[in-house]
């Protein structure tokens, strides 16, 4: 009677060590137990007897289902290897029972000259014969329950791998799109101060370099810590300063805890530089950026707040910095993070982030 190993999966092991699975055993002599219990109740031959007998006719069933589940190799199309581990296990019933006798009386059976034994040996054989194979069929259809199941596992934790690199292809995609947008801005507003000659031109390039050898080393990464964001913020607006040092002044504020935490690559940067594109350059008077990363229980909030030209005055929006900021976040953080955007009175715009509060991982 074979039991089917209900961890099987396509890394099961193979040949013999599977064959005589200990599963495998243990459930044969379970079941061999409680047959050769109630066969030997009312039975002049002793209990213990029928035990042994049975439970060498539900090993010998065990090795007929595991020999026809490794071999042969190849079956014609025509038979099913299942179909083969049935009638092994069918066959298997009468030898079994046979050998049994055999072990039990010393090697010399006498099936045809003992009518008991005749009998006792025909039940056994009509017992095992009706429901080893049914038992077999039962653990081939559990036996493929499970190798679906680990098949359906292994299906879904490889998509799952899937999209996994497929989101940080795209999160990849997203930030190399905001690289060169920040950096040929800067690089503009260089050019600009070189071709008006102006003596602020070296120090802002200067400025420039020190900024890039901040940054680049962290532009490939999918995440950074809020402390490597604001020393770019930090250096960016000194750079901006020194372009405009009448027109922009700005102030930086970090609570305490805030540093380690995770944050996407030049988030906060592209808050800063729409505040300066969008709300200080356009204006005559300039104006003011403050930035602050404040800790709300297990949510982190950081808040870019200017007072430039405002919304509208500032020619009806953001351009696409922001758009693609807002997918980054949703990338980043599985949908976990919001964008606001919103106008001040007189003037002025708020920019707020709020995304969870996880640390950067080592």
């Amino acid at each position: 009677m074979p039991p089917m190993d209900a961890s099987a999966a396509p890394s099961a092991p193979r040949g013999l060590a599977r064959v005589l699975a200990w599963p495998r055993v243990r459930f044969a002599l379970a079941m061999a137990l409680v047959f050769g219990v109630l066969i030997g109740i009312g039975s002049q031959t002793p209990m213990v007897v029928w035990i042994e007998r049975t439970g060498v006719v539900a090993l010998l069933a065990v090795l007929a289902f595991g020999l026809f589940e490794e071999a042969p190799r190849r079956l014609p199309r025509w038979l099913a290897r299942w179909a083969l581990q049935v009638w092994g296990v069918f066959v298997s019933v009468p030898i079994g029972a046979w050998l049994a006798y055999a072990l039990t009386t010393g090697g010399h059976p006498h099936l045809l000259a003992d009518r008991a034994r005749l009998t006792g040996f025909a039940e056994l054989c009509f017992i095992g014969g009706l429901l080893a194979p049914w038992i077999a069929l039962t653990a081939l259809l559990r036996q493929r329950e499970a190798f679906a199941r680990d098949q359906a596992l292994g299906f879904q934790l490889e998509r799952s791998e899937l999209e996994r690199q497929a989101l940080d292809a795209r999160l990849r995609l997203l930030q190399a799109q905001v690289q060169p947008h920040f950096l040929f801005n800067t690089l503009a507003n260089v050019r600009a101060l070189v071709r008006a000659g102006s003596p602020q031109a070296p120090a802002v390039l200067d400025s420039l370099i020190a900024y890039l050898r901040a940054a680049v080393p962290h532009l490939d990464a999918t995440s950074t810590t809020l402390a490597q964001e604001l020393q770019l913020v930090r250096a960016y607006l000194e750079l901006m300063h020194m372009r405009m040092p009448d027109r922009l002044q700005y102030a930086i504020h970090a609570a305490p805890g805030t540093d380690d935490l995770r944050c996407p690559p030049m988030t906060l940067m592209t808050l800063v530089e729409n505040a300066v594109r969008h709300g200080i350059d356009p204006g005559e008077e300039g104006g003011r950026i403050e930035v602050a990363v404040t800790l709300h229980g297990a949510r982190c909030v950081a808040r870019v707040v200017d007072t430039g030209v405002g919304l509208h005055a500032g020619g009806g929006g953001l351009g696409t910095g922001l758009a693609t900021l807002r997918e980054r976040l949703q990338l980043a953080f599985g949908g976990d993070a919001r964008l606001d955007v919103t106008g001040l009175v007189p003037h002025g715009v708020a920019a707020e982030i709020e995304f969870p509060a996880r640390l950067e991982a080592a």
